[in-house]
């Protein structure tokens, strides 16, 4: 069964209980081997783009449909960074998660840069040395994990 606002509907049933849930994104480099990071709108704080995976959707899927609506760019599955589950949220209505976020490699296929302002305020590269904080442990686990494989 689809539900167009997965979380909004499951949030209907549980309330703000904890659930888990489950969200896809991933690293973005250009050829100075700069990553891609997003502000978020949410937060105002630096991360990956990504989000949460939707039921009918694989993990590969909702990293290319949640980075495309982020970022505006087409975008392939390599090889997985990581699976991080070492976070839990509340969110300041209340409600209530553990997060477990599938990271890949990702190449541009096509597409262009774009903020929408609302879920992305803005789109930069950066130097893996000169990264600004990001928004939660998982995505400076993810940092740390690429770190280490460029210096392999």
């Amino acid at each position: 069964m689809k539900h167009p606002d997965y979380i909004k509907w499951i949030r209907s049933h549980v309330g703000h209980e904890k659930i888990i849930l489950v969200h896809a994104g991933g690293c973005i480099f250009n050829d100075r081997e700069e990553v891609l990071l997003q502000r978020r709108g949410d937060c105002d704080q630096w991360g990956f783009p990504g989000g949460t995976v939707e039921l009918g959707e694989t993990p590969q899927m909702a990293a290319v449909r949640e980075v495309k609506e982020e970022t505006g760019l087409d975008v392939q599955v390599g090889d997985l960074i990581g699976i991080y589950t070492d976070f839990d949220v509340v969110c300041s209505n209340g409600d209530q998660f553990q997060s477990i976020l599938i990271a890949y490699e990702l190449t541009v296929t096509g597409g262009e840069l774009f903020c929408d302002q609302q879920e992305t305020k803005e789109l930069k590269y950066f130097a893996l040395t000169d990264v600004p904080a990001l928004f939660c442990k998982q995505h400076n686990d993810i940092l740390k994990d690429i770190r280490k494989k460029k210096e392999q």
